[in-house]
């Protein structure tokens, strides 16, 4: 199951922000972190992840530095600042709300409407 182009949009920067917030991390380990976070469902490209980057280094929520690494190449590292870190606990309480709200009115449903299942949604409780 992929994850639809605007739910990973929306969630970008508080991924980012919580994956440097683990540690100072390069565009390709940031990449591999969120395949293995999401279990494979949400698999971003380079072109999806450098602009949140940019955007978020523009912002002062992140900073980066040039580091040489093995075999004498330079890797671009980048690490969360603590305006970076107010953001994130910012967009933690956001996703939080919206999760709430979703639970909310998935449970509703299951309660209003016969063969509703919060779980399985309907197609999956037609089935069952």
């Amino acid at each position: 199951m992929g994850i639809n182009k605007d739910l990973t949009a929306a969630s970008s920067t508080p991924l980012v922000l919580a994956i440097l917030a683990e540690g100072d991390s390069y565009g390709y380990a940031i990449l591999q972190r969120v395949r293995e976070l999401s279990g494979g469902s949400m698999e971003w490209t380079d072109g999806m992840l450098y602009p949140v980057l940019h955007r978020l280094e523009r912002l002062g929520h992140v900073e980066s530095r040039w580091k040489n690494v093995e075999n004498g190449r330079r890797r671009k590292y980048y690490r969360i600042t603590r305006r970076g870190r107010e953001q994130l606990a910012e967009d933690r309480r956001q996703w939080q709300a919206v999760d709430a709200t979703l639970r909310n009115i998935w449970g509703a449903l299951s309660v209003a409407l016969p063969g509703w299942s919060a779980d399985q949604g309907p197609a999956q409780a037609e089935r069952a």
